[in-house]
């Protein structure tokens, strides 16, 4: 942790991942002077973390205060557009690429999940966490930060589409059948497997939004 900037870029991440696990839900106010001691952090790298943050739009202002950005529906159907033709190109070139220790790691992965199917929240770190192996798995440096990109938006989304009775297991069979095609190195029943998630994903959250409508 020796580097001077080493504090500047925790702040970024300890708000980035209280955002990404809920700590911070979209509409939550960041104030400075409470970020700083909660993470015991001095509020110059808090203060240029948050301005970075804001950059990326995910935080916007509500007048003087920041907040965490909220997704509309346009903007989440944009999102989920874009990270599917992204997520889909990484599991097309992870049957090309991956290392078959690779390959170990992501079916591990799915066989230990299943142990945490009762813990939403878990259960979305961990599915983060596969999809993250599979980039990797791509052997594409800027595809990986493209994803990246996305990813840190999907956080903006207040609620898992995980949480939906019954979705957890359904989400594994799918995490089964994308490792299955990548293994196999089939680059067309890779991305076919991993387009079905993400369209089952969405269509879950959309029915969940549905539903908080009154």
């Amino acid at each position: 942790m020796g580097g001077r900037h080493a504090p500047h870029r925790d702040a970024y991440d300890l708000i980035l991942t209280s955002i990404d696990e809920g700590a911070y839900r979209p509409g939550s106010r960041l104030v400075e002077s409470e970020l700083a001691e909660r993470f015991g952090v001095s509020r110059t790298p808090i203060r240029e973390a948050l301005q970075r943050l804001e950059t990326q739009g995910l935080l916007t202002r509500d007048g003087r205060s920041l907040i965490v950005a909220s997704l509309d529906h346009n903007q989440m159907a944009q999102l989920y557009t874009v990270r599917t033709e992204l997520e889909c190109l990484a599991a097309r070139l992870a049957a090309q690429h991956a290392a078959a220790e690779e390959i170990n790691v992501l079916r591990d992965m799915v066989q230990s999940d299943r142990e945490i199917l009762d813990d939403p929240q878990a259960l979305a770190r961990a599915n983060r966490r596969f999809h993250k192996q599979i980039h990797l798995a791509s052997h594409n440096l800027y595809l990986v930060q493209q994803l990246d990109l996305v990813h840190r938006s999907m956080a903006l989304m207040a609620t898992t589409s995980l949480a939906a009775e019954g979705r957890g297991e359904m989400a594994l069979d799918e995490h089964d059948a994308i490792v299955e095609a990548i293994a196999n190195r089939d680059g067309d029943a890779a991305t076919a497997a991993l387009r079905h998630h993400l369209s089952t994903a969405f269509e879950v959250r959309l029915k969940a939004q549905s539903l908080a409508i009154d």
